[in-house]
């Protein structure tokens, strides 16, 4: 990709953040609320969202805007061969490890405006207020866009991070087939135009990670706060589970004498199910996707094929949750004569992110008179990764009825606003700071 080099030095004063103070920038947040309704336009549906999958065109398209926005203010671009994009604004001294700022821009197929871009703009938004008023920070600042953080095309979710992290190997990440048609990680993002030459490792070295998001669920708007100190995230287990019978005519074979994969697969799901309220009801269970073989009428179906996820926010309670779903699983098989295998392909650690980066959210917060509380996040996130290799922290605005993957997913101007402001104090302040973060 081509390079612009930063325009305009400037200097830093009163105020900028040094000693964790305010930011005295230009921000914007019109300037922010124009360029999400701009990005929105890019794989925009019917309904008033979002379908905007990895490594399609309109994900190229959705790049090429960014691109574009960050050319304007003289950020210079690398992208990595991952498709992993870094916009960076140098600091006084470039030898400094920079600090990240970012999220990405992919959607869900039914997805809304705001899970994803909300975070890149808000650093976009950062990095323009820096350059209009000739700030120059200590540390350079980068802004990422990672690749392919939902995982509806290329699963597992947040593979770009992975790869970029070192939890999944480079290699690994580009031979990932897509669910929906095959086709080869690597392929589709050459074709998109987005394949780099930088080397994915070279965000690891970073000095701190940010990211902001709606939080995609109900308890700040409910709970009357502004923002979400988001202190670590649940432990995840996702595994693709198969159900091996027999298939037959569907209506010649008595039902004692069948071996129905499909109805073994769903009195699994409801064990599943009973087993999490039992035992942790605090937990999450999802059946992302299910499969039936062969899936036609008249038949018996012999295959069925389901990923089955638990969340929770202890390791310990994952984990005995998914030894008790195994025994429950093994024993509707050994009873309905059919064949069970779970294979375990995304999962990880509870999370706990960077105290100091969140204490510095939380004096950011303070400052603005933004009602804030500590939360945890049960969704997955590209600072699960970011985590493993750096101080990260996240930072959750709140969004309507706590609605999120859908179309009518919707934020408020001023959340969106106190969200920039905070942000933008402690990255400044991180990147300024003399310490590490």
């Amino acid at each position: 990709m081509g390079h612009r080099r930063l325009a305009g030095a400037g200097r830093c004063g009163a105020g900028d953040g040094r000693a964790g103070g305010p930011v005295n920038l230009p921000l914007s947040p019109d300037r922010l609320w124009d360029r999400l309704m701009a990005m929105a336009r890019i794989g925009a549906t019917p309904e008033g969202g979002n379908n905007r999958p990895a490594l399609s065109a309109l994900d190229g398209e959705a790049r090429a805007l960014l691109a574009r926005w960050g050319g304007e203010i003289g950020l210079t671009l690398s992208v990595d061969r991952l498709g992993n994009m870094a916009l960076r604004r140098e600091g006084r001294d470039p030898a400094r490890p920079p600090v990240l700022v970012g999220s990405h821009l992919d959607t869900q197929p039914s997805g809304g405006k705001f899970d994803g871009p909300y975070g890149v703009l808000a650093g976009l938004e950062i990095l323009h207020a820096l350059h209009e008023s000739g700030t120059v920070t200590e540390a350079p600042i980068v802004l990422v866009n990672w690749t392919s953080e939902e995982g509806c095309r290329f699963s597992p979710s947040m593979i770009g991070a992975a790869g970029a992290m070192g939890v999944l190997p480079e290699n690994e990440v580009l031979d990932r087939r897509a669910l929906d048609d095959g086709e080869r990680y690597g392929n589709a993002l050459a074709a998109t135009g987005w394949a780099g030459s930088a080397d994915p490792a070279g965000l690891r070295t970073a000095a701190a990670y940010f990211e902001a998001h709606i939080e995609q669920g109900p308890v700040l708007e409910a709970e009357g706060f502004d923002l979400g100190i988001v202190t670590g995230g649940f432990a995840t287990e996702r595994a693709l589970v198969t159900v091996t019978g027999e298939t037959s005519h569907a209506g010649t074979t008595p039902m004692e004498m069948r071996r129905d994969a499909v109805l073994a697969a769903a009195e699994m799901i409801s064990a599943g199910e009973r087993i999490l309220y039992d035992r942790a009801p605090d937990g999450r269970m999802t059946i992302c996707r299910f499969m039936a073989d062969p899936g036609a009428d008249g038949v018996v179906p012999g295959g069925a094929r389901f990923a089955f996820e638990y969340r929770h926010p202890e390791n310990a309670t994952l984990a005995a949750l998914l030894a008790e779903a195994d025994a429950a699983f093994a024993g509707i098989a050994a009873r309905r004569r059919v064949v069970v295998r779970r294979e375990p392909y995304w999962s990880f650690p509870r999370v706990g992110f960077d105290a100091a980066l969140a204490a510095r959210l939380r004096e950011a917060a303070t400052r603005h008179g933004a009602r804030h509380r500590d939360m945890l996040s049960g969704a997955g996130h590209d600072a699960y990764h970011a985590a493993a290799c750096m101080p990260a922290v996240m930072l959750f605005i709140p969004c309507h009825g706590g609605i999120s993957h859908h179309p009518s997913e919707s934020i408020s101007r001023a959340w969106a606003d106190i969200g920039l402001r905070v942000l933008a104090d402690a990255v400044v302040a991180t990147a300024n700071s003399k310490d590490r973060v």
